[in-house]
């Protein structure tokens, strides 16, 4: 013909776009790349960003922070190097405030924060001249420099700068005075922002910053207090590099003791874990649309070659080799893969781009632009399932013989090999896991897959055989009689058919479920009544008065616990210093002390995993699970433990689950008594901790007549003035002065409000999964149109009404979808249970209904993309049917 196989090949695609061939195929690329895609492009630039600001958020190049003041030695061995260093301490205290009147304002719990001069060696500290310039700083979408300053100088002796949440909660302004301790410092600046913020636990209070040269008129540090040091160094990388391993191996020596390297993974639990979690989620949603955009375009491809195959006997008739055939449909397939890669990437970068503005506040929209790795996977994803699931049944077009022309029997499409199968399989699992960054859980969704794919087919052929069996000739109706002729007639048909409508569904039925029981575990963890207040160091003489105070003032539900110092000293009888344990955590466990409580009933919101509760056992005590596994510890062991010189031995009796996001007072380890004494019958040194809500602030009534300079003017409805009454957290400060109160409303608002955006963000991505399996359940029940048409032409034909064929439609379309959907509910329920459980790690609840509404949804859903996708088969006239047949 004289027509190269390239040019063959533009001539096909132009005719395949326009009458609409290539459409389902490059949906079902599209809708697969935009999924992964958009998870690519997100992960890529929060890496990007991470790294990007890495050492200003560590305030340094590298950190090491230590209990004590910094050795000297370390100190020593840093200006050897020739790197330049900054120290700063922090610790919780309570500050007070003092207005330009003289009145005594409120009190609050603060963290401060002690700078030198030099500080910060990266980044840089953002501050404001007023409260409210503060306030329209952090409320602009764009850091301009009319609404705050950038500065790289630390406050003046005699000066503190405080952050907007504390000048708030205290009532004060720049140029007020703020008591700590016993110096009185004047307010210079507002901060809004400072690089190397930190996160753990007592940051979540508001920051006060001031200069060392004030440390020590405060008085606050003491020989015992828990202040945590930091020396932040910079300079040249192969020398911090350096400086780093030295200073890694200095802190595991056992004479230097609370020593350590700090690293961007320490802090923010609560925020780690639901993060982690909404990662896993988006991925998970990404490669199961991912899953099913390979099941749509295998659909597609075969039902695409099938109209093709008469086209082909021709071209071979004309002599075109099957050589020239196969290059050509290559080309366009290779052609219609980079096409729809590219909209799918498009696509998938707008997804992202909302992914960033739902996540707005947790997520700097400020990062840097994507690299190009994300385009190479879309890229890549959309050409694999092109070529490993598109190309194979397209390529049995080259081997069409001629004589199908004049034969219609022969040339039919065969099932493809094993072996091309296997090879796109494997290479498509490779990818998926590659982009899922999470090794378990991409072997367990593919792997889940690819077992729930032979066992939807082994379970629909076996049904065929049931149904054939099991309507008898002339008991049951004619319609189900035809119907079941139909799906027994073609039992191979029914077996694809019904696996690819369950594939569909199964993901479907696994996101809703896991969706909606991630989405309860997130909110159960922080509920809306969640405590807000921690009241530590609570002394025994104190604890009947302080639970008389918080009931007056109406609090009734509260997390009420003994607590005690402990380190542990002793496992079965063997000393245990930092050097038993090669894993780091384990060492700075051993290396400090920790919290422990006492009760002789379990808490209600830990689940004991091992063992059982001994109640009032005074040789038994409960481990938190994951203690328990970084210390190697199990049921039966024997643990010593220093309590304040005290010593004290039991044998673990439990070992109990702890979620450490659900803002309730937890402890690693507690003892199942009502009260604690050593073997010698003497009492632990024991103070009180208190979780609750705080009661909502109250105003007071007072007579006209108080005209106190305290009192507002008078209200328009009344002659009364109101007066503000103490907050509650001041009154309980007031009574009990030596307790510290953490205000935890800013960090659980902080907590709900991103948990409330990544919500968002996951139903976001659930919609292409959503759009993945729809177009799986119309490839899967439009792939035997054709067929179909000429089968009811014939019936039509030898008299069979529409009514009646309508009629034998539907039952075969119920009958293939209320099977997939009961096959895919019950691999659902096992899947979900052990992503739960493995991936996700939340209690997996979901209902027996699941079953029942599986098949009802199943069978609603074939018979809505059956009509759809079939709705024009009975309206065709028998005569044009019968004569493309024919043809």
């Amino acid at each position: 013909m004289g027509v190269t196989w390239w040019t063959q090949a533009w001539r096909t695609l132009w005719r395949d776009a326009r009458a609409g061939e290539l459409r389902l195929l490059v949906v079902a690329v599209a809708l697969g790349v935009a999924a992964l895609s958009s998870v690519s492009f997100l992960a890529d630039r929060l890496n990007a960003g991470l790294q990007r600001d890495a050492r200003q958020l560590l305030g340094g190049d590298a950190v090491v922070v230590s209990d004590q003041a910094t050795p000297a030695h370390i100190v020593q061995r840093a200006q050897q190097a020739g790197l330049q260093g900054v120290s700063t301490l922090s610790f919780p205290t309570m500050a007070r405030g003092q207005s330009h009147s003289g009145a005594e304002a409120n009190s609050r719990l603060v963290a401060l924060k002690a700078v030198e001069v030099g500080y910060p060696l990266r980044g840089e500290l953002h501050v404001a001249r007023s409260l409210a310039q503060a306030q329209l700083a952090l409320n602009s979408t764009a850091d301009t420099p009319t609404t705050f300053e950038k500065t790289t100088t630390i406050p003046a002796s005699g000066e503190a700068w405080v952050e907007p949440g504390g000048l708030e909660a205290l009532g004060l302004d720049v140029g007020d005075t703020l008591m700590l301790g016993d110096s009185h410092l004047r307010i210079s600046r507002v901060l809004v922002r400072e690089s190397d913020r930190g996160a753990g636990f007592m940051n979540f209070a508001p920051r006060v910053m001031i200069n060392t040269a004030d440390l020590k008129a405060t008085g606050l540090v003491q020989p015992a207090s828990r202040v945590t040091w930091r020396y932040a160094v910079v300079g040249n990388d192969a020398r911090v590099k350096d400086f780093l391993a030295w200073a890694e191996t200095e802190s595991k020596k056992q004479e230097v003791r609370g020593v350590r390297v700090e690293s961007l993974e320490a802090g923010r639990p609560e925020m780690r874990q639901t993060l982690d979690r909404a990662g896993k989620f988006l991925n998970l949603v990404a490669l199961l649309a991912a899953l099913l955009s390979a099941v749509a375009v295998a659909l597609a491809a075969r039902a695409f070659a099938a109209r093709h195959l008469d086209d082909c006997a021709m071209l071979r008739v004309l002599g075109l080799s099957q050589r020239h055939i196969a290059l050509s449909y290559t080309a366009e397939f290779v052609w219609v893969g980079t096409f729809a890669s590219g909209l799918g990437l498009a696509l998938g970068y707008a997804v992202h781009l909302l992914f960033v503005s739902l996540l707005k506040g947790l997520v700097d929209t400020a990062l840097p632009a994507p690299s190009v790795w994300p385009v190479v996977y879309g890229v890549g994803t959309g050409l694999t399932l092109l070529l490993a699931f598109g190309l194979p049944p397209v390529l049995q077009l080259a081997s069409v013989p001629a004589l199908r022309v004049m034969r219609r029997d022969v040339g039919e499409l065969k099932a493809t090999t094993l072996s091309v199968w296997a090879i796109g399989l494997t290479g498509f699992a490779v990818l998926l896991v590659a982009v899922s960054r999470d090794l378990k859980l991409g072997l367990m969704v593919v792997g889940g897959f690819a077992a729930a794919v032979l066992l939807f087919a082994a379970m629909a052929g076996l049904a065929v055989v049931v149904l054939r069996r099991s309507v008898v000739e002339g008991a049951a109706p004619p319609w189900l009689m035809l119907a079941t002729r139909q799906v027994s007639a073609r039992p191979m048909y029914a077996v694809v058919q019904v696996s690819a409508l369950a594939v569909g569904l199964l993901a479907l039925a696994l996101l809703v479920l896991l969706r909606t029981d991630l989405i309860s575990s997130w909110r159960n963890a922080t509920p809306a009544d969640a405590p807000n207040r921690f009241v530590i160091n609570i002394q025994p003489t104190q604890a009947e008065p302080f639970l008389a105070t918080l009931h007056e003032a109406g609090v009734s539900k509260l997390d009420w616990y003994p607590m005690i110092r402990a380190r542990l000293v002793a496992v079965n009888g063997i000393t245990v210093t930092p050097d038993s344990y090669t894993e780091e955590r384990a060492q700075r466990l051993v290396d400090r002390e920790f919290n422990v409580s006492f009760n002789a009933a379990p808490p209600a919101h830990n689940t004991l995993v091992q063992g059982a509760w001994q109640a009032e056992d005074p040789d038994a005590l409960s481990i938190e699970e994951g203690i328990a596994k970084t210390l190697m510890l199990k049921l039966g062991d024997t643990l010593r433990f220093d309590m304040a010189g005290v010593l004290h031995e039991s044998r673990i009796t439990s070992v109990r689950r702890v979620d450490w996001t659900s803002m309730r007072a937890n402890f690693f380890v507690m003892y199942p008594v009502s009260h604690l004494r050593t073997g010698a019958g003497f009492d632990v040194p024991t103070t009180y901790i208190a979780a609750f809500r705080a009661p909502q602030r109250a105003t007071a009534m007072v007579s006209a007549a108080d005209t106190s300079a305290s009192a507002s003017p008078p209200t328009p409805a009344s002659n009364h003035w109101v007066k503000p009454v103490p907050s509650f957290d001041n009154q309980l400060i007031s009574r009990f002065p030596n307790v510290t109160s953490v205000d935890m409303g800013a960090t659980l608002n902080q907590v709900q409000t991103v948990l409330d955006q990544v919500v968002r963000a996951v139903e976001c991505l659930f919609l292409f999964t959503l759009a993945a399996g729809l177009v799986v359940l119309f490839a899967a029940v439009t792939a035997t149109r054709e067929e179909r048409a000429r089968e009811y032409a014939v019936l039509r034909a030898l008299g069979a009404s529409n009514q009646l064929l309508a009629y034998v439609q539907r039952a075969e379309l119920a009958g293939v979808g209320a099977l997939a959907g009961v096959l895919a509910s019950s691999v659902a329920m096992a899947m979900g249970w052990g992503l739960a459980h493995f991936a996700f790690e939340f209690e997996w609840t979901a209902s027996p209904w699941v079953l029942l509404l599986g098949t009802v949804v199943g069978a609603l859903l074939a018979l809505a993309a059956g009509w759809w996708g079939l709705r024009d088969v009975l309206r065709r006239p028998v005569a044009q049917t019968l004569r493309q047949a024919s043809q």
